[in-house]
């Protein structure tokens, strides 16, 4: 299947502009071009309660944003994790996509302004989401929040985030978490490549380059890229983790380590769903309103988290 003319028209809307790749400019500048793109574009969804709190840590806080559609209901919750290659984004770049889930499925959704790299390599991120997870279950009768409905979510990156720590908290003996909501998924890393890489490279919204710059600013130098809490795909562990739903997209160069990943919980014995989307690429769900059948997918994705937590 082509890609899809709107999400093609997407992309000569780019290449006309003349504007050079992401990845090579300097991260300040790449947050800036990214906030301008993606910032109270599309439909804001009027939810009756937003709150920002921050997390106190040694050095450093952590912000979430709390988005409840009935406040004096207790209500299940997506902890939410957004894209970006670990570098990029904020809770401004994905507030239209939490107020849309928050309304759509009828749940609380807390988002996480966790640690971006460079500045703060792994492991800053995945501790910034078991942090934000336990001070969730701490603070759930202020919240409002069924403890027994917590799911954990993201898109790209935020996928990788939600993957990670599923596995961490099983490991810890932390929070249950009840569900693992994944958008096109980073679960492994970029070497040796899969066919989606090679077929995706270049061309299209998520290609290559852009993920070998996203990994280099994520790790040290002398980061293992077989540690499961940054390449899950390489886990040897797939037992006692929670059900999935994962997105992938045709034409992105994570398609296939996001469907492998599926396989791998489904080998386990988890009831785990992944669905592609033949004619997307990386980063539809935030093209919502401008690309007809992303809105469509969209439609899919709060449908499987409604059913899981309600």
């Amino acid at each position: 299947m082509a890609l899809d003319p709107q999400a093609n028209e997407i992309l000569k809307e780019g290449a006309a502009s003349g504007l050079p790749p992401v990845y090579t400019l300097s991260v300040e500048k790449a947050r800036e071009r990214m906030h301008n793109a993606f910032i109270n574009k599309g439909i804001k969804e009027e939810i009756e309660s937003i709150k920002d709190y921050t997390i106190p840590c040694p050095g450093y806080k952590i912000g979430v944003r709390v988005y409840s559609p009935t406040p004096q209901k207790k209500q299940p919750c997506l902890l939410f994790f957004h894209g970006g290659g670990w570098t990029l984004n904020d809770l401004e770049t994905h507030d239209n996509l939490c107020r849309s889930i928050s309304k759509r499925v009828e749940i609380v959704v807390a988002s996480v302004d966790y640690r971006l790299s460079p500045e703060n390599k792994y492991p800053a991120a995945i501790e910034d989401a078991y942090t934000a997870l336990t001070w969730l279950y701490f603070n759930a009768n202020t919240l409002n929040i069924d403890t027994e409905k917590i799911a954990v979510g993201g898109d790209s990156s935020g996928g990788t985030q939600a993957a990670v720590l599923c596995h961490l908290t099983r490991d810890r003996k932390g929070p249950k978490i009840a569900f693992q909501w994944m958008i096109y998924p980073v679960t492994d890393y970029f070497l040796p490549g899969t066919k989606s890489y090679i077929e995706n490279e270049k061309g299209y919204s998520m290609n290559k380059d852009f993920m070998v710059w996203f990994w280099n600013n994520y790790l040290s130098k002398d980061a293992d890229v077989n540690d499961p809490y940054i390449s899950p795909l390489r886990a040897t562990n797939f037992n006692d983790l929670p059900p999935a739903f994962i997105m992938t997209a045709n034409y992105d160069p994570l398609r296939d380590e996001g469907e492998e990943y599926g396989k791998k919980l489904q080998s386990a014995g988890i009831n785990a769903k992944v669905k592609r989307y033949e004619d997307q690429m990386h980063g539809f769900i935030l093209q919502r309103h401008r690309i007809d059948n992303a809105s469509k997918a969209f439609d899919d994705a709060v449908a499987e988290l409604k059913i899981a937590l309600k």
